[in-house]
């Protein structure tokens, strides 16, 4: 019985092991995030990040981010980085720019694993970054597998 209970015991525990390596680690998008501005202080402004509070399904979730920048020859978005905090890979997607875009503003559909916060990144020509954030409900989970 004792053997019974033991072995029940750790193959659940070896379950829950896998299962909640599925999402990433804060400390893997903070990993993330300095592989994209390394020691770069990184401004709050001029970034805005626009994504569902709540969602129902994280297959495709619609996000659409507008940084504040001219786009002239001088003054233009270079990269919009976006880091999704609680997908297991959290670097999702990376558009790149030039002072012929026209806007500095991207849109897309990402996938995401769960409720999470979510990061836009902009890399402007003058080497500085700036941030804009949101957090989503997802109330059914993607990036999953079975």
């Amino acid at each position: 019985m004792n053997i019974r209970r033991r072995f029940i015991g750790l193959s659940l525990s070896v379950g829950l092991l896998t299962f909640a390596k599925a999402n990433a680690s804060e400390e893997e998008a903070q990993k993330a995030l300095e592989n994209i501005v390394g020691k770069a202080f990184v401004k709050t402004s001029r970034v805005k990040l626009d994504i569902p509070p709540l969602v129902e399904n994280g297959n495709l979730v619609p996000m659409t981010v507008v940084v504040d920048s001219p786009m002239t020859a001088n003054d233009y978005v270079k990269a919009i980085h976006i880091i999704a905090e609680g997908n297991p890979l959290p670097n999702i997607i990376s558009f790149y720019l030039s002072a012929r875009s026209g806007r500095a503003m991207v849109q897309s559909r990402v996938r995401l694993s769960n409720s999470q916060r979510v990061l836009a990144i902009a890399e402007m020509s003058d080497g500085s970054f700036h941030q804009g954030s949101a957090n989503t409900l997802v109330t059914l989970s993607a990036c999953t597998e079975v």
